[in-house]
């Protein structure tokens, strides 16, 4: 019984080294080196499609050639020579905006892996030389920042996080200036979510934020949400306020969508100092 259970133990090692050396070679490629084939890396999981000029396919979703980024931008009054900070950059669709835009530097921020090698990709493939990604969790990076940045874009980060008032407060401590993208919690998102409310209090400022579950959403390797496996979404009047209470004072909004399928969002400018 002995020499039998040996013998089959052996086999199931066998069969195991066999399984892990072909795993090993179905990582290697045997094409001509090209941008397709970086991006086909990670197929299936890429959101944003690549500018043409690129020659390649990737995603749907046009974030290379943002309207929302446009519209900051020009709100800023341009971005030439301005030192940025990006907090989660999925997949560098606003840092090249940035850098077309003029950008001096851009430093983003990515905790998500898949992400941040994403956005490696498309450093190589656009060749974006003033833009440094960091692999890591932002909410970290801008705890122990002592750097100073003309802005600081958060675009699709905000309803991502479980404390997003601290997030509001760190920005406020390193720009004069923010631009967000993000949802928000409104009663309409009741046939869209499950939300239970939650009271929250961060640096004197309090709300009523509001918790979703990402469930299933987990499931798909291409997951662009948040760290955890949940996340607070905060509602559009006390989006504001907290702006405010931070030294926002100068709000400009656009691109308000109430019925955006995934929820009420919009896009805003906060500046401490006049539009």
């Amino acid at each position: 019984m002995l020499k039998h259970m040996t013998g089959l133990l052996r086999s199931i090692k066998r069969h195991r080294d066999r399984a892990d050396t072909a795993g090993i070679l179905n990582e290697y490629t045997h094409s001509a080196p090209s941008n397709q084939g970086l991006i086909d890396i990670f197929k299936g999981e890429w959101s944003s499609q690549i500018p043409k000029k690129f020659g390649v396919e990737a995603g749907a979703i046009k974030l290379f050639e943002d309207a929302r980024i446009k519209w900051a931008i020009s709100v800023f009054g341009g971005v030439n020579g301005k030192r940025i900070l990006e907090l989660g950059p999925l997949e560098a669709g606003h840092s090249y905006m940035l850098e077309q835009g003029g950008a001096k530097s851009v430093v983003a921020v990515e905790a998500n892996a898949r992400a941040l090698m994403k956005c490696l990709i498309v450093k190589e493939i656009a060749q974006l030389n003033r833009t440094r990604f960091l692999f890591g969790d932002f909410i970290e990076y801008l705890r122990n920042c002592h750097e100073r940045f003309d802005i600081c874009i958060a675009s699709g980060v905000l309803y991502h996080l479980v404390n997003p008032i601290e997030l509001i407060e760190l920005i406020s401590k390193v720009t004069d200036t923010v631009f967000i993208w993000t949802h928000y919690y409104d009663s309409r998102c009741a046939s869209i979510r499950n939300f239970t409310e939650v009271n929250s209090s961060h640096a004197g400022f309090s709300c009523t934020l509001h918790r979703y579950d990402y469930e299933k959403a987990l499931d798909w390797n291409g997951f662009c949400g948040g760290m955890n496996s949940y996340t607070h979404w905060m509602g559009r009047d006390d989006i504001l306020s907290v702006l405010r209470y931070f030294g926002y004072k100068n709000i400009t909004i656009e691109f308000e969508d109430l019925h955006h399928q995934n929820g009420p969002s919009f896009a805003l400018v906060g500046k401490k100092q006049p539009l």
